[in-house]
């Protein structure tokens, strides 16, 4: 069994897609299956449920993910204690748009010797990874507490929607999410995301309607180009939608109180990074 193993096979247990994982980990997709298969020849067990339409862990898959984030996550301890890391590993999500540039160039100022590693990762595996000591820190928004890591509250990040830039609420300064109970709603995969699809879903109900369901999992950049060219709408943070170019897109605010996750930053309980201060003070100064 060996580390590369293990490592294509918590990207696609993660994924639950060859092609997505393979994408994640820079390779060609040819090369995560033919690892897996080595790998479940050398177990005697198949890990993973194939079929033309998806991708399911088997019990075997479901029992070894934990134990191989775990191998993961000594061996980087081991590589650690033999040369630390000079600088921060931090975990980051897409979502985080403009915060992330003005939080980078806020430490920079502050701490302008120390690098800084960015790691794009699901929310689950930054926070194991932080556990494990494999990252420092980790932007995280409205998570379950994990052993052994601690969250820093930082901001809260409103929600916009994304909607065809052609419909007649795209031309509205803001909206309620009862606008909306015509339009199918493509939203992540809750296993994914489960605070953010709660939080719209209910949002929804709330606002006395089902949502409609929509196509779900893949890519963003996926979604939004569906929306450009059908009646659809999902929900993208305020602040990645200021970065993002999608001329058939259009993306309106929700009328008050709107809709928000809060984000942390998630760091070992037990052994703070070194420049966790300096890190902190940063987001306070992104936050003025």
């Amino acid at each position: 069994m060996e580390l590369r193993q293990l490592t294509y096979f918590v990207a696609v247990a993660e994924e639950l897609h060859f092609g997505r994982a393979a994408d994640r980990l820079h390779i060609v997709q040819s090369a995560v299956s033919m690892q897996i298969q080595r790998l479940e020849r050398e177990l005697g067990a198949e890990l993973f449920d194939r079929t033309p339409r998806r991708v399911r862990l088997t019990g075997a898959g479901e029992r070894l993910l934990p134990e191989a984030r775990a191998v993961l996550a000594a061996a980087e301890r081991a590589r650690s204690s033999v040369v630390p890391p000079a600088g921060l590993r931090i975990g980051t999500s897409t979502g985080l748009g403009a915060h992330l540039d003005r939080v980078l160039a806020a430490f920079a100022r502050r701490a302008p010797d120390v690098p800084v590693e960015l790691y794009s990762l699901p929310a689950a595996e930054r926070l194991a990874r932080v556990a494990g000591g494999a990252l420092d820190a980790a932007f995280v928004r409205a998570v379950e507490p994990v052993p052994g890591v601690r969250v820093h509250p930082l901001w809260p990040d409103p929600l916009v929607a994304a909607l065809p830039a052609g419909h007649p609420l795209a031309r509205c300064a803001e909206i309620g999410v009862g606008d909306l109970a015509g339009l199918p709603l493509a939203l992540t995969d809750r296993r994914t995301n489960p605070a953010l699809v709660d939080l719209v879903v209910g949002a929804c109900r709330d606002a006395g309607f089902d949502p409609l369901p929509g196509p779900s999992g893949g890519s963003l950049q996926d979604t939004l180009a569906s929306i450009g060219t059908r009646p659809l709408w999902t929900v993208v943070y305020a602040s990645h939608a200021r970065v993002l170019h999608s001329p058939r897109v259009a993306f309106v605010p929700f009328r008050a109180p709107g809709l928000a996750l809060a984000t942390g930053l998630a760091v070992s309980a037990a052994d703070p990074p070194r420049h966790l201060d300096a890190l902190l003070l940063a987001c306070g100064d992104h936050d003025r």
